[in-house]
């Protein structure tokens, strides 16, 4: 617990620097943990980073990454890049003579949108909502705090024991109740206003935080490996971290673009 505490308090300093500062620095740091992310990702199926699709998922996934308006000078859409790209991974798959297989090329495909499209809304969100942002951290955390204490505190029912033997229904309702808790904070503090549609959409912000952490321990599961990576002593890899707010992300953009007026 103390590796855990420590890790996470040295990778919060370092982390939200960036978050504050944003535009070039912040792409760049992006791009770093995303480039891990692709990389545990890979080691997960057990396909060498550093190989053709390796480094051509690195640079679909920089791509996805990127604010629509660094791609202005290129003329092409993202749609079009990733075409390329998925047509760039068929071809190496002949050319490895079936080594690198159909499947393994629907791995990567959804591997870079998976990971590339989190982290895109990552930044989306910074440039025009950066209060909404550090809202979404916090109550992240707080949700996954709320669950683990809570769970090992309280929890007796197993919430899906298939994929995450050790979750309880005790804990994840705790999840919401702590970011609930955080929200109000917020409130408190002028950062937000609150209102029963800020507090529905943190509720809902807190269970697709807590079904992106089961999506990454069903993966998890499925290749048999205890974390993702190791880059995080006590947490185990960037995807390990980053798994609640990769599906936090584009659900807080579009309610945020979409509802704004109606929280």
């Amino acid at each position: 617990m103390k590796q855990r505490i420590i890790t996470a308090v040295i990778a919060i300093a370092v982390f939200l620097p960036f978050v504050l500062i944003g535009k070039l620095p912040l792409v760049l740091f992006t791009f770093l943990l995303v480039g891990v992310g692709i990389f545990e990702m890979y080691r997960m199926r057990k396909i060498s980073f550093f190989s053709v699709p390796g480094l051509l998922s690195l640079l679909a996934v920089w791509m996805i990454v990127l604010p629509n308006h660094y791609l202005a000078n290129l003329n092409m859409t993202k749609i079009e890049i990733g075409l390329i790209a998925v047509l760039l991974y068929l071809t190496y798959m002949v050319f490895s003579k079936n080594r690198f297989t159909f499947d393994d090329v629907a791995f990567s495909i959804l591997a870079v949108i998976y990971i590339g499209t989190g982290f895109h809304f990552f930044i989306e969100i910074r440039e025009t909502h950066l209060a909404y942002l550090i809202y979404s951290l916090f109550i992240i955390w707080a949700t996954d705090s709320g669950a683990y204490f809570i769970g090992k505190a309280i929890g007796k029912r197993k919430l899906w024991p298939e994929i995450s033997p050790n979750k309880t229904v005790e804990g994840f309702l705790g999840g919401i109740l702590c970011a609930l808790v955080v929200g109000v904070l917020f409130s408190v503090f002028d950062y937000i206003q609150w209102s029963i549609g800020f507090a529905f959409t943190t509720v809902i912000l807190s269970i697709f935080g807590q079904i992106g952490d089961l999506t990454e321990s069903a993966l998890k599961r499925y290749y048999d490996v205890k974390d993702s990576g190791s880059l995080l002593p006590g947490h185990g890899g960037i995807l390990d971290r980053f798994d609640s707010l990769i599906f936090v992300w584009p659900l807080l953009y579009f309610i945020f673009e979409r509802f704004l007026d109606l929280i």
